[in-house]
């Protein structure tokens, strides 16, 4: 397990380093003086209002200042501080602000010395945000309302591993709120945030804000909610009993003998729970499980579910692919191809309240057929179409690549 655990540091470490080596980090130094104004000679933001940079990573930053310079993303500071910089400005620049230390970051900053005093106070009871419903909230999402966690993408407290999607942790929280307004407003877009924290109330992204005000709160705040770990339940022997229409296909224990068939062992309850209904409604198309989900009333379903989840998958049939392993926690920026590990996780167990489904062990066979129908549109019950956005951009090399990789992974 170590072993395995070292390996994914090191690849995710490999990117990094592959990045950093392309922008020069003392030009960037001299190139950066014009953003020290607003984010601070060492990176940290002089107010809340401005977001911290030292230690984001590169890409990140990269990729906002093309977007501020394209109009993509709307500032009009930042739009024109961003008019006059060359690619190699940005990377520069980037590569700068990465290699700062960040855990000096201030969260909060008084602020009353750079203002007047309002000639009126108006009295308002505002809502206090709750640091535990905001590390509930960040950790296992609400997939009642479509509220994904954020840790596949942000990373746990906040650091993220995927080079293209910000670190939070000492991050302002008054500039977190701001973001997620902004992405619920539609005021800055991004298909995946407009989706998740459209869902948002203004009491959750205040909850955030209170989990990400105190470093040392995002590190030791409690959870209010508490991931289910498969056990064998009642549920679970009564889904056994009716599993036996399900092993020809999958296996009696959802270890499938036919690769073109997915192995059920291990596959987050919910989300097996939710291929029937949608098998069941036509809502996911396949004539051999429509037949075979008809009977089924939610209760059955729930419980196939709960036994599949408690049994132990057999490895994939994948050899592992360095393009794949590389597009799976990469992606591909210029193709606008997110990287796997946002949903599916470092190691391909994904996220069972988000609803995102376990792919490691998975027969490469069953994942390439998979990739293609939502490369093709075929399949169509991916959650705002989040999957047939990033397959139909992925060449049949890379889904290839991909699913060696995602089969050997344990």
């Amino acid at each position: 397990m170590n072993k395995i655990i070292f390996s994914l540091i090191l690849a995710v470490t490999s990117i990094n380093v592959a990045f950093a080596a392309t922008g020069n980090v003392d030009t960037g130094k001299s190139k950066a003086a014009m953003c020290s104004a607003c984010h601070g000679a060492n990176g940290i933001g002089t107010s809340d209002a401005f977001p911290n940079l030292a230690g984001q990573h590169a890409a990140y930053i990269v990729k906002q200042l093309q977007a501020f310079k394209s109009g993509t993303r709307v500032n009009a500071m930042m739009g024109s501080m961003a008019a006059g910089l060359s690619d190699q400005d940005m990377t520069d620049i980037g590569a700068y602000f990465s290699s700062l230390d960040r855990s000096g970051a201030i969260v909060s900053v008084e602020l009353d010395s750079m203002y007047s005093a309002p000639t009126a106070v108006v009295e308002t009871v505002a809502y206090v945000g709750n640091a535990s419903a905001g590390k509930s909230l960040y950790e296992l999402g609400d997939a009642s309302r479509n509220i994904a966690s954020c840790i596949g993408c942000h990373g746990k407290e906040g650091n993220s591993q995927v080079l293209i999607n910000p670190n939070l942790a000492n991050q302002h929280a008054q500039y977190i709120e701001k973001q997620l307004h902004a992405f619920k407003d539609k005021t800055r877009i991004n298909y995946a945030m407009n989706q998740f924290a459209g869902a948002m109330t203004d009491e959750d992204i205040a909850d955030m804000g209170a989990y990400f005000s105190d470093t040392k709160a995002v590190a030791h705040v409690k959870s209010k909610r508490v991931t289910k770990v498969a056990v064998i339940t009642e549920e679970a022997i009564a889904g056994k009993a009716k599993s036996a229409m399900c092993s020809a296909c999958h296996g009696v224990d959802g270890n499938s003998l036919v690769p073109m068939y997915p192995k059920l062992a291990g596959q987050h309850a919910e989300y097996t729970a939710k291929q029937l209904k949608e098998f069941k409604s036509g809502a996911r198309e396949n004539a051999v499980m429509a037949g075979m989900a008809a009977a089924l009333s939610e209760q059955d379903m729930a419980e196939l579910g709960a036994y599949f989840a408690s049994q132990k998958p057999t490895p994939g049939n994948g050899k592992g692919s360095e393009l794949g392993r590389k597009l799976y926690f990469g992606g591909d920026t210029a193709r606008g191809i997110t990287a796997c590990i946002a949903c599916h996780g470092a190691t391909g167990k994904g996220v069972a309240k988000a609803g995102f489904p376990v792919v490691a062990n998975q027969s490469v066979e069953y994942l390439t057929a998979q990739l293609m129908s939502f490369k093709a549109g075929e399949r169509y019950n991916d959650r705002n179409g989040m999957m047939r956005n990033i397959a139909k951009r992925l060449k049949k090399d890379d889904i290839d690549a991909l699913a060696q990789y995602m089969s050997s992974m344990k």
